[in-house]
């Protein structure tokens, strides 16, 4: 009896050790160039970040961390809206305040991924595409202009990660801000935009109806790096209104998922001069 349980339980451990291994292999692109920073292997000394709420960063927490720790660059980050339509989980203060919590969640995360500078502008949430697109694009324009980043780093214009609109709004603007500037002033302007871009075997195979409009609306990623797992995590705890966040949608607590779901994978765009 005691052999057959050993026996039973091995087989147990193998077969979990087997799916633990599958959906591992799930948030893998094994095409992507594995580098151990972007930032750095492009060689860019200063990165601005440009996202549209508060807690987006934590999709490149790997890409800001490294950029500032490894490689010595100037951090910069601009969310366009506070966050003021999310929902809380857990709640934490009062609907009609979230838009200040997450604006100052949003300050405390720049903090701890070391940015030198960072904006929280007031576009509407959930509101950013129907906003002044060329006034957005104009602001965009002006911080660029102003802070000279070698690598701007958004979402993918036509899948936002997540398919979600102000993220592709935002991404659309922040690519055409960089795509003016360099018709105009070329000689201050990015010269490096790097797209974050979902793991499409996991989208395809987990994200519903919305996976599948990401992953048929995002390119092949050029670049992979690692995501800083315990950095995510630490940033979870920092947006507090948003701490449930990945249970809730993905039905997995935080350190799980981002111990699984390690690098972060990029679609690069060398722009030439």
């Amino acid at each position: 009896m005691i052999r057959l349980l050993t026996t039973l339980l091995a087989g147990l451990f193998v077969v979990l050790l087997g799916g633990l291994f599958w959906f591992d292999r799930q948030f893998e692109e094994p095409e992507a160039e594995l580098v151990p920073s972007v930032v750095g292997t492009l060689e860019a000394k200063s990165v601005l970040a440009v996202f549209a709420h508060p807690d987006d960063e934590q999709l490149v927490t790997g890409l800001l961390l490294r950029a500032k720790s490894r490689d010595g660059a100037t951090t910069r980050m601009i969310t366009a809206t506070k966050g003021e339509a999310g929902n809380q989980t857990p709640v934490v203060a009062r609907q009609e305040d979230l838009g200040v919590v997450r604006h100052a969640e949003a300050l405390k995360s720049g903090f701890a991924l070391g940015l030198d500078e960072q904006e929280v502008w007031d576009y509407p949430d959930s509101g950013v595409a129907d906003a002044d697109y060329e006034e957005l694009v104009r602001r965009l324009m002006d911080r660029m202009a102003t802070w000279q980043p070698d690598l701007v780093v958004t979402f993918w214009p036509e899948s936002g990660f997540s398919n979600h609109p102000d993220h592709m709004r935002v991404g659309r603007a922040t690519r055409d801000a960089v795509y003016r500037l360099r018709a105009t002033s070329p000689e201050i302007a990015p010269t490096i935009i790097a797209y974050v871009l979902a793991p499409r075997q996991m989208m395809s195979r987990f994200g519903g109806a919305r996976g599948q409009l990401v992953v048929a609306n995002q390119p092949a990623p050029t670049h992979a790096m690692p995501g800083e797992a315990g950095a995510k995590i630490r940033g979870w705890e920092i947006h507090a209104s948003q701490r449930n966040y990945v249970r809730d949608v993905y039905g997995m607590p935080a350190w799980f998922l981002h111990r699984v779901n390690d690098k972060e994978f990029y679609y690069v765009e060398v722009l030439s001069n």
